[in-house]
């Protein structure tokens, strides 16, 4: 930990060319853990990992996209109860009651257009922050998803600050845990969800009843092609049948599916992820769209059940 200490205390406060998906700061071996009853993740292990809050509280988790941009879930933010301005984004840290953390103001919040509630299709949203976060060993962008994508994935993780305790409802960590995942085949899942669409994928632990939870949501399932390769955000957390069920998967948005939705949104905005092409955004007042500038729907549900991942049984 002394060796760690001294490490992070050298760290440049700001890394312009850190590439996206690495690790810089973590040098441990990754270990099976589950985030319902699970282990703490390593300092810098999930870099881009972010904490959506409002009112200093944790309710949805994020990733770093580039300096400016979060990626999450539509469905954390179904609800006429919560704006721009009444969300922070917290960087750079595991634990979330560290003195050392970053805490970042929302500019924006850009759901997709086509997001439906009933059946979670088009679960993603992206949050333009009011300023840039500082990029370091501790804060780095996950890498998009980018085709051909491989056959199949050396490595996965899902990570969150999400209920620990599936039948407790203030078993929340201020810690970052993690868990290993498989992805499953779409065809077989398809029998478990008949609502699946091909805007989702499903993932488990072979028998095991790792999963996500609730307060998991937005947060990334990430998969590494090989062993000391970059990271790869594959899938968004979204939905599932309550949590850590044996033999039941969890439900995640397909994030391949989505770049050139995300790259259209960040360039309307004047951020684009290429900073190359940056250019002057528009005058923001805190606003939120529908990917983008289309009127919202009225909401169809409580700030109190959209808080966390969704939950069908």
């Amino acid at each position: 930990m002394l060796l760690l200490a001294v490490l992070l205390l050298m760290w440049p406060t700001e890394v312009a060319d850190l590439g996206c998906g690495e690790r810089p700061v973590f040098e441990g071996t990754t270990r099976h853990s589950r985030i319902v009853g699970g282990m703490e993740a390593e300092v810098g292990e999930f870099p881009w990992q972010v904490s959506i809050q409002a009112g200093n509280e944790h309710f949805c988790g994020g990733t770093v996209l580039s300096k400016w941009w979060v990626l999450t879930a539509a469905h954390c933010f179904y609800s006429e109860n919560l704006s721009p301005k009444d969300l922070t984004v917290v960087v750079g840290a595991n634990d979330l009651t560290s003195s050392s953390v970053e805490v970042k103001e929302v500019t924006s919040i850009v759901s997709h257009k086509d997001f439906q509630r009933a059946s979670m299709d088009n679960d993603i949203a992206l949050l333009l922050l009011a300023s840039p976060v500082k990029l370091s060993g501790l804060t780095v962008p996950i890498c998009l998803p980018s085709r051909p994508l491989p056959t199949k994935w050396h490595e996965c993780w899902v990570a969150g600050w999400g209920q620990t305790d599936a039948a407790e409802k203030n078993s929340m960590t201020t810690d970052l845990m993690k868990v290993p995942m498989v992805i499953i085949d779409w065809q077989e899942c398809l029998k478990v969800f008949a609502g699946l669409t091909k805007n989702m994928l499903c993932a488990g632990y072979q028998n095991e009843s790792y999963d996500a939870c609730q307060g998991d949501s937005g947060g990334a399932f990430i998969c590494t092609p090989g062993p000391g390769m970059k990271w790869y955000q594959v899938g968004i957390v979204s939905w599932g049948r309550s949590c850590g069920q044996k033999d039941t998967p969890g439900i995640y948005t397909l994030l391949e599916n989505y770049k050139l939705w995300i790259e259209n949104v960040t360039q309307l905005e004047g951020r684009p992820l290429d900073t190359k092409e940056m250019r002057t955004p528009p005058q923001h007042k805190p606003k939120r769209s529908w990917a983008s500038g289309l009127p919202e729907p009225g909401s169809l549900c409580l700030l109190s059940y959209i808080l966390f991942r969704a939950i069908f049984y």
